[in-house]
């Protein structure tokens, strides 16, 4: 009598889960594993292009891809963790317009929660601040972004002195979220002032600030400092060694003392694990769970944890861990894959070990810079880098094709200037979605 198949669940659908289940549904047959997938959208998003669509450079729909379309083999289930109970082997998940609850017995557990953004309890922040994590967040910014630009175009706005307010834009961290994504807003911004008669170039202020003394410190100094010069000639004030300190719905407080009259704060300056890792008996490094080598959890046979929710430990240098990056993230997931696949019978398993092959920011106005195989680039080389790299990990060829076309059509016609709102009133749920959205 053949045993049964095994019951394999995986948290979560970023880089590091999608992965794990696309090797896994490779490597196991349905006859010997019964693979699970739990995540709150049913689409997989490619988040290094969020900006994009925050830009109106790419379509929205462009950078997501259906689960069930990736996943042919793969169980999904589309909702939120509540629980994850390690002694009972079972996780809670809770679904539906009625926000009921399932449980979800497992005998592998794939935990990749990924990060949620860390507001380090700044006064009004969580309130009135804009994220860059989601598809949802970027439709939203370039939805307020069209907003704004209605708005400021009227004689009242100027009147009411709300044109300031309405025409500048902080974004707080100057890391590769932080600076892409005000490159692009600045662009589509600037671009778009020829169809708004009230509006002239200097009404508009896009202001970055960073608490360290260079901007992109992923990146080699001198790259930063390119960066820093290309986005100031184009008119983006950089604040090096500040903070923000507070937000209101009209202004954004710095730790020197000055505040700034904006409406649109982007907090790109902080993350956190999911806050289910801290309920967890397991142990816990920078608070994300500590895995060994084979991203097996100590103590937790057939747990496992990878991305941004993981500390992975670094084999080359003792006491360091592999960086909570995408590029990391995928091939820890493709690893993971092959130990769970290696535990029931079908290979051997693999310690993890990476190096980054390099790191790519496009700065606006086909721009970038870039370090890849130790190599310095900038410019229009950098940014046809980026465009290619991404273009190539993009999953599934529909898609691609898609991006492509999109891109194309940017070098030959102005940037979309639709807001994505609903026609009439929308009542009850359709109403609430509909205001997430916005």
């Amino acid at each position: 009598m053949s045993e049964p198949a095994k019951k394999i669940l995986i948290l979560g659908g970023g880089f590091g889960g999608m992965y794990a289940a696309l090797e896994l549904q490779r490597r196991l047959s349905r006859e010997r594993a019964e693979i699970t997938i739990v995540n709150r959208e049913n689409y997989f998003s490619f988040t290094p292009m969020l900006h994009e669509v925050a830009a109106s450079d790419l379509d929205i729909t462009a950078i997501v891809n259906p689960v069930r379309k990736m996943l042919r083999s793969v169980q999904f289930f589309k909702g939120d963790v509540e629980a994850i109970d390690l002694p009972g082997r079972r996780v809670t998940v809770m679904h539906g317009s009625d926000r009921h609850s399932h449980t979800l017995e497992y005998d592998h557990l794939v935990i990749g929660l990924g990060s949620t953004t860390n507001f380090f309890e700044l006064p009004g922040l969580e309130r009135h601040a804009f994220t860059m994590k989601s598809l949802g967040d970027a439709v939203r910014l370039r939805n307020t972004m069209i907003e704004h630009l209605e708005e400021a175009d009227t004689e009242c706005a100027a009147q009411a002195c709300l044109r300031e307010p309405l025409m500048t834009v902080v974004v707080a961290g100057g890391g590769f979220a932080g600076v892409e994504t005000l490159a692009g807003i600045n662009d589509f911004v600037r671009a778009a002032l020829p169809f708004y008669p009230n509006l002239k170039a200097e009404h508009v202020r896009m202001v970055l600030v960073h608490p360290g003394q260079g901007i992109l410190p992923e990146l080699r100094p001198e790259l930063g400092r390119y960066a820093e010069r290309k986005l100031r000639e184009r008119g983006i004030e950089i604040r090096l060694g500040t903070r923000v300190v507070a937000q209101t719905a009209d202004a954004v407080e710095l730790d020197d003392g000055t505040s700034i009259r904006t409406r649109t704060l982007v907090w790109t300056a902080g993350t956190a694990p999911n806050a289910l890792i801290a309920s967890l008996p397991c142990r816990r490094e920078r608070g994300r769970l500590l895995v060994d080598e084979y991203l097996a959890v100590p103590d937790w046979p057939e747990v496992w944890a990878l991305g941004d929710c993981a500390c992975v430990p670094d084999r080359r240098r003792a006491g360091t861990y592999h960086p909570p990056t995408a590029q990391h993230a995928i091939r820890q997931g493709r690893t993971l894959a092959r130990n769970i696949a290696a535990s029931l019978g079908s290979g051997r398993r693999r310690a993890f070990s990476f190096t980054t092959i390099g790191q790519l920011a496009a700065i606006g106005r086909r721009t970038g810079v870039a370090n890849v195989f130790g190599l310095n680039f900038s410019g229009f080389t950098a940014w046809w880098l980026w465009r290619t790299v991404y273009l190539s990990k993009l999953p599934r060829a529909e898609k691609k094709l898609r991006v492509a076309l999109d891109w194309t059509l940017d070098l030959l016609f102005s940037k979309d200037l639709v807001q994505l709102n609903t026609i009439g009133a929308p009542t009850g749920a359709a109403a609430t979605s509909m205001e997430e959205i916005r």
